[in-house]
């Protein structure tokens, strides 16, 4: 198969990368997300490296789509939802720089309907053949998917909850952190049971943004303890992720259920 089909779609991949996927990165690199409103879900700015990370990972992708083994899923699967989503993610990015947080938040959950669309994708309809398979398609999409989805709880703080640097966490402030809190470690869970071995990397995403929050949050004792606590159990799932993937790849091939049946009709 030429590197040459679909060429429009792989030119406009490289493009969206480069021109959207790009300046994010340098957002990061400049340290504008340790700017903007205080809230109290703002993690610590390391949390934000992982971004760089997935950009990274991405960028393998790009490249991955001009190889045969790549194509299939980048090309024919994720198709033009991956352009669309640098720039969605572009238009998030800068409006939550300049400090528009509820438009920021809209746009957060367009960014994570793009990601969960790319995301059901990958999971459902292509299976990894080989490490490149696993390292340049999936790996990106688990760690954008579970960072995606705390994105859009932060800035549902930043638009809509009180200013952290200015006023003590009320009641109802430890209540929906609390609660938030709750969401995430109970979508790490949900990671860890969504296929036989887990989703080792939206776990680890969502764990590692708990850890972040804890870090930064010293301003209410309740939302700093609360952070470590859920953070903690959070780990529970990536242990569970990583045993799951450590089976998978020491157990050998696993045969499907129609695999299974006998090839004789009524024999056991």
């Amino acid at each position: 198969m030429a590197w040459t089909d679909a060429i429009l779609l792989k030119v406009v991949n490289v493009l969206a990368y480069f021109l959207f996927l790009g300046s994010n990165a340098y957002s990061v690199a400049g340290g504008a997300y340790g700017l903007g409103r205080e809230s109290y879900f703002t993690p610590a700015p390391w949390a934000f490296a992982i971004w760089s990370l997935i950009h990274l990972l991405l960028l393998g992708t790009i490249i991955y789509q001009f190889f045969d083994s790549g194509k299939g899923v980048i090309i024919d699967g994720i198709s033009w939802r991956l352009p669309l989503l640098a720039v969605l993610q572009s238009i998030y990015v800068n409006v939550w720089i300049k400090e528009h947080y509820i438009v920021a938040f809209v746009f957060s959950l367009f960014v994570s309907s793009a990601v969960t669309h790319i995301y059901y994708v990958v999971k459902k309809y292509h299976v990894a053949d080989s490490a490149a398979d696993e390292i340049l398609i999936h790996l990106p999409f688990s760690l954008y998917h579970g960072w995606s989805t705390f994105l859009v709880v932060l800035t549902a703080f930043q638009a809509f909850g009180v200013d952290a640097a200015a006023k003590p966490a009320g009641i109802w402030t430890k209540v929906f952190v609390f609660l938030a809190l709750f969401f995430l470690e109970g979508t790490a869970a949900t990671y860890s049971f969504s296929t036989a071995e887990g989703d080792l990397p939206a776990s680890v995403a969502i764990a590692w943004a708990l850890f972040a929050v804890f870090a930064h949050q010293t301003r209410s004792s309740f939302v700093h303890w609360s952070a470590l606590a859920f953070a903690i159990l959070s780990i529970v799932w990536v242990l569970k992720g990583a045993y799951g993937l450590f089976v998978k790849t020491r157990g050998g091939v696993r045969l499907h259920d129609e695999e299974r049946a006998p090839l004789v009709p009524g024999s056991a």
